[in-house]
């Protein structure tokens, strides 16, 4: 019965990949030649050119992975193993084709080098790829947008030697659209971007959710959002500082999140993996975190048992002492760090937990300890969200028969805690909860 229902669920998802690529290639074909065609028609399509670039070796063997990426488009659609990783990637792709185009429509930019006349094989690709494609479809770079989305599917789905490999390749598929004389370094920056947004926007494993916010998540709402105008209006003012504007949209991103979008603007798996889109995107914000955290926790210890080998402690740099880790941080990445077992249950830094999130906190934070010798409840310096959690914990489990005893175990173990009144007014809205579960 399991092995019909896994060849039904593959023949499905061959089916559904077999339907993309019917509506993507037709798609592609006719918006990206149509508008190439549009603009060589048009008198105001300029160039952006820098001056290193002349330098750049035209390497007509490159047109090999250039043309690589159209073989590696259609197996995309095969590889995925559940219909909710091929429809997200059947749109991104989609999105990528609309959003290049548009790009194409409202800034249109023109290629200005001649390329040299070019024989054999590699000649003759260059003489299909010239009968189709004009020099006038440059910013963002479809190629690269591509090069990116289809990369994040390959590595999903190899091994540790496979993707290097893979992204080897892709990366020679990148850089070929420099060496074959397609576009200049602006198309390759702008492709990036656009690809990088598109991902984001998308997220594979995750979901966007909103839910209201309190009054205190707002007010830091409010603040990330100043926060991001104001980037956002330097870098514009100091010449369109990359750097401020990128700082903008992590900022105002966070401030989205604080808002109702909650974690979900991190998309952290169950795994305690951020995704690589997210990590892109949000990282001069991710960057101050990491450096808050580190200046923050020099003169606090690693952890501390509280009680039953349940430790409270900080966001582990490397190595971890105990056998399970209960990750409860939204904004780090789990990356290599070293343990037998790690669950992420994401809550936002600076918030107050609810008290459902605390329920479903507790119940895998009591599961864990009853699979596991020793458990690490850690956020980002183990000092509130971790610290409601144990406390949430030692009371459902019997350890402790108030709020005030929860507490006072914890500070006693580690001092440096910090609840505050409304921490512990929801901690005893979860005390209420737990006795009329008990009660008949």
């Amino acid at each position: 019965m399991a092995e019909s229902a896994l060849m039904q669920n593959n023949t499905s998802l061959w089916k559904r990949g077999l339907c993309w690529a019917v509506l993507l290639g037709p798609l592609f074909f006719l918006s990206y030649g149509q508008v190439n065609q549009f603009t060589a028609t048009r008198h105001d399509v300029g160039s952006m050119v820098l001056g290193w670039e002349h330098a750049i070796p035209f390497m007509p063997w490159t047109i090999v992975p250039y043309w690589s990426i159209d073989l590696l488009y259609g197996i995309s659609l095969f590889i995925c193993t559940s219909r909710q990783e091929l429809s997200r990637h059947g749109c991104r792709l989609l999105a990528a084709s609309l959003i290049a185009c548009v790009g194409f429509l409202l800034f249109p930019l023109k290629f200005t080098f001649v390329r040299p006349e070019t024989l054999g094989i590699f000649g003759w690709l260059f003489q299909q790829l010239e009968q189709f494609d004009l020099p006038y479809n440059q910013a963002p770079s479809l190629h690269i947008i591509l090069t990116w989305l289809l990369w994040l599917r390959f590595r999903h789905h190899l091994g540790k030697e496979a993707r290097l490999l893979s992204g080897a390749w892709f990366l020679l598929i990148a850089v070929s659209v420099l060496t074959t004389w397609q576009h200049h370094f602006i198309d390759v920056v702008s492709g990036i971007v656009v690809g990088v947004l598109i991902s984001y926007a998308i997220p594979v494993e995750n979901r966007w959710r909103w839910k209201r916010p309190s009054e205190y998540a707002v007010r830091l709402a409010a603040k990330y959002c100043a926060g991001g105008i104001v980037c956002l209006l330097a870098g514009l003012w100091i010449h369109h500082c990359f750097a401020l504007l990128w700082s903008a949209v992590a900022l105002l991103m966070v401030a989205a999140g604080y808002a109702g979008l909650g974690v979900s603007v991190f998309q952290k798996n169950n795994h305690g993996d951020v995704s690589l889109s997210a990590r892109l995107l949000l990282f001069p914000y991710l960057a101050g975190a990491w450096l808050s955290r580190k200046w923050f926790s020099r003169r606090l210890s690693l952890s501390n048992v509280i009680y039953d080998g349940v430790a409270l402690g900080r966001f582990p740099d490397t190595m971890v002492a105990q056998v399970a880790v209960l990750d409860l941080t939204a904004e780090f990445h789990k990356g290599r760090r070293k343990t037998e077992h790690w669950e992420a249950y994401p809550l936002m830094d600076l918030v107050v937990p609810g008290v459902r999130d605390i329920h479903l906190a507790v119940i895998k934070l009591s599961q864990m300890q009853q699979g596991h010798e020793s458990v690490l409840v850690c956020c980002a310096l183990g000092l509130s969200r971790s610290a409601t959690i144990v406390a949430a914990w030692l009371l459902s489990e019997g350890h402790a028969g108030s709020v005030t005893q929860a507490v006072a175990l914890i500070k006693s173990r580690r001092p440096q805690v910090v609840l505050t009144f409304a921490h512990l007014q929801v901690l005893e809205t979860f005390s209420k909860e737990l006795q009329c579960q008990i009660s008949p």
